[in-house]
């Protein structure tokens, strides 16, 4: 039965490709859909684990503007149960100079802890270590993409620039070149982020007159127990400072779920729209089907009239219909496949699929070829043999 459809399918080669063509378009729709999709939210994701984004990040409330964050606090952290590491935070928007460039920077105070709370890796030079911010040194760590805006190079470890914090500029020496998680939405966003920066925090104390912190990077031993020691670590704070409710503690891998579920929705949302083509392209089917049904109607007489039922007919012009957008169906998934793999070697990005959407593309094929099928074929096995055999 599937050899005759296959038969059948290229009688008329040009019409059944046009066929198969359009049913290729509409699942190459689908598949480069879901795949950009699943390819952004795994971005996404890496990005924002390398970010730090598997911590806790303690804060005042807003409520609680008098109350900030100290040593006192960093050590009173540490010793809750269940967590592994803390990290005191500064950070501020300024500018700095480089080679005569004015370019915007995000600067962040951190002591030797970044490189396990924020994942920073160096690609040339060193990052921030104890004796750095001991001696309060004027040192700083820059990321890839602002050594690449300045000196059009990533190794620049050695070169000085000047930032602007306390109300003036002062001289830096850099002392290595990070490559951190937020390099990959900087290469695609570098009009728009700023450059990163990391200099010692007690440089940046210093600099800036202050002895207290923004926030605190929390590591826990096991972020899957969070909700325990968040509660520890707020009544641990509340305590020290005599308070009630008096800090934040976000869980921002919890976040970090929910925006991927966000993202899921919105690609599955997005293949369901891509896949409303799909339907259209069962129209051309349901076209091709009745051409042939009415070309081949002297066929039909000739074998039912040397016994083959109307079921046969039936079945023979249904696997043909099913054929037909099942070929169309692998045509468009190889294309979207490739397309998506060459794009995402262009770009630098791991490739992944969602097999579950791509599956689902090939079963609507599958499905669109039966529903548009199933009128010709119920016509073609309703032809009476004796006038059938008059045309």
């Amino acid at each position: 039965m599937r050899t005759a459809a296959l038969i059948n399918i290229f009688r008329s080669r040009t019409r059944s490709l046009l066929t198969m063509a359009g049913i290729a378009v509409g699942v190459l729709s689908v598949v480069l859909v879901s795949t950009v999709g699943t390819v952004g939210t795994s971005q996404v994701s890496a990005t924002l684990v390398t970010m730090g984004v598997d911590t806790l990040l303690v804060q005042s409330a807003e409520k609680s503007v008098a109350v900030t964050l100290t040593d006192e606090d960093v050590s009173t952290v540490r010793r809750v149960d269940g967590v592994n590491d803390v990290m005191p935070l500064m950070a501020s928007v300024t500018e700095a100079k480089m080679i005569g460039r004015r370019l915007d920077s995000y600067v962040w105070g951190v002591d030797r802890s970044a490189d396990r709370l924020i994942s920073l890796e160096a690609k040339h030079g060193r990052l921030i270590n104890n004796s750095d911010s001991a001696g309060n040194l004027k040192v700083c760590v820059i990321d890839e993409q602002f050594a690449l805006k300045s000196y059009g190079r990533s190794n620049v470890v050695g070169k000085t620039l000047s930032m602007f914090l306390g109300g003036r500029y002062h001289e830096f020496e850099i002392i290595g070149v990070a490559k951190s998680g937020l390099s990959s939405l900087q290469g695609m966003l570098s009009n728009i982020m700023p450059g990163f920066m990391y200099i010692p925090i007690s440089t940046m104390q210093q600099l800036t007159g202050r002895t207290t912190y923004d926030k605190l990077a929390v590591k826990l031993d096991d972020m899957n127990t969070d909700i325990p020691v968040v509660e520890a670590v707020k009544t641990a704070l509340d305590r020290t400072h005599g308070t009630t409710d008096a800090f934040i503690v976000n869980n921002l891998l919890s976040q970090k779920s929910q925006l991927e579920d966000i993202l899921s929705i919105v690609t599955t949302a997005l293949s369901l729209v891509a896949g409303i083509s799909l339907a259209v392209s069962g129209i051309s089917v349901m076209t091709t089907m009745l051409m042939s049904v009415t070309e081949r109607t002297r066929e039909i007489g000739i074998k039912k009239s040397i016994g083959a039922t109307s079921r046969d007919i039936c079945r023979e012009f249904l696997s043909e219909s099913v054929l037909l957008t099942m070929l169309g169906s692998a045509a468009g998934i190889a294309a979207g496949l490739l397309i998506s793999a060459a794009g995402c070697l262009i770009i630098g990005v791991p490739f992944s699929v969602n097999l579950v959407i791509i599956g689902a593309a090939a079963l609507a094929s599958g499905a669109v070829g039966a529903v548009f099928g199933a009128y010709p074929a119920y016509k073609a096995a309703s032809l009476n043999p004796v006038e059938a055999l008059r045309m």
